[in-house]
């Protein structure tokens, strides 16, 4: 009864924990909403896999009861009950009821899994497949756009309705390329080159996760893949191989000239070809709806992560400018936020 009595008093907390486990803030970062042919096969293999499990468990507990209540020890029943260790039927009932519910499994898992490895580029679009190549960094993602000639950070945009070639790499540990909506997950392993394909239904912006522990900012390592229509993703495209303009404002123009020699940020990050990109790539900076892979890109977490970075994402490789005047902030975060190929393309 004591027993009975505390099950009862962590319902509320149970009940809470399951109903919490269902909420989910953003959209496009679930398996559980499929938007591509991948996660519609990885969604209905989890179904019929949860349709099987349900019916055997519904069969066993069926049995259980019945023998329970059927066969309970009556009073006055002094007999052993018969015997059927050894039964030949039941031997056999018991083998080939889960040989042939492992065979249901079995053939569209086979089936999926030649699909997901195809890596021929898609016979409608022919040459113009786009192939990525991505590498994984602490803690940030770069994607080389290498037919087109250029590289992106943090967001990699795909054409909608066509399948697209990934060619998945790490610069420094495992890590792995995760888009739930779209697909599955692959390893970034360092010296290994993995490969993957993913198609988007239809536009959005989908969530990307690391979902292998690469280091103290592994949670905060997210990035976007955004889904266009063709011709405005050949509208990006175009502004991301255009030749960057000189700046006509004058703050602007401080800031590009702090960014190029004052404060050496050219020499990580890559602007319209120019730089090493050894960090995150800024041509289209002020068209990303976050900072860093999670701040919301707004002037005040520019400053602050420009300031100390080390505070908001620890172990990641950017240094601190907590010394910069608030004119060079100024001016710098004007040059940061006038770099927009969405704005060259309207």
């Amino acid at each position: 009864m004591k027993l009975w009595k505390t099950a009862i008093r962590f319902l509320p907390l149970s009940l809470a924990v399951f109903l919490l486990t269902g909420c989910l803030g953003e959209t496009n970062l679930t398996a559980l909403d499929p938007k591509g042919p991948q996660a519609e096969w990885i969604f209905d293999n989890m179904l019929l896999s949860l349709y099987i499990m349900a019916f055997v468990s519904i069969v066993v507990f069926a049995i259980f009861f019945i023998i329970l209540a059927k066969y309970r020890r009556k009073p006055g029943d002094d007999q052993i009950p018969k015997q059927v260790h050894g039964s030949t039927a039941l031997e056999i009932t018991w083998t080939v009821i889960p040989i042939i519910l492992l065979m249901i499994l079995a053939v569209p898992t086979i089936s999926g899994t030649f699909m997901m490895a195809d890596m021929e580029p898609d016979p409608e679009v022919g040459e113009d497949t786009v192939q990525i190549k991505v590498t994984g960094h602490q803690f940030w993602w770069q994607f080389d756009y290498e037919d087109e000639g250029f590289t992106a950070g943090q967001e990699v945009y795909i054409p909608v309705g066509e399948k697209v070639i990934f060619e998945l790499h790490a610069s420094d540990v495992m890590h792995s390329f995760w888009v739930p909506a779209l697909g599955g997950k692959i390893d970034t392993v360092p010296g290994i080159t993995n490969h993957l394909w993913l198609e988007a239904s239809e536009p959005g912006v989908y969530k990307g996760k690391c979902a292998e522990l690469c280091g103290p900012s592994h949670a905060l390592m997210d990035f976007k893949l955004i889904a266009l229509e063709r011709d405005e993703y050949d509208a990006w495209v175009a502004g991301m191989k255009a030749e960057q303009e000189e700046p006509t404002d004058v703050l602007v123009s401080q800031g590009q000239e702090l960014f190029n020699e004052g404060f050496g940020c050219i020499g990580c990050h890559a602007i319209g070809g120019s730089g090493t990109a050894a960090g995150p790539t800024l041509t289209n900076f002020n068209d990303r709806e976050v900072i860093a892979g999670y701040l919301e890109n707004n002037d005040e977490n520019l400053e602050a992560w420009i300031r100390n970075p080390q505070s908001l994402k620890q172990g990641n490789k950017m240094p601190a400018f907590e010394d910069m005047s608030d004119e060079d902030m100024e001016a710098l975060i004007a040059y940061l936020r006038s770099l927009s190929v969405l704005e060259t393309n309207e």
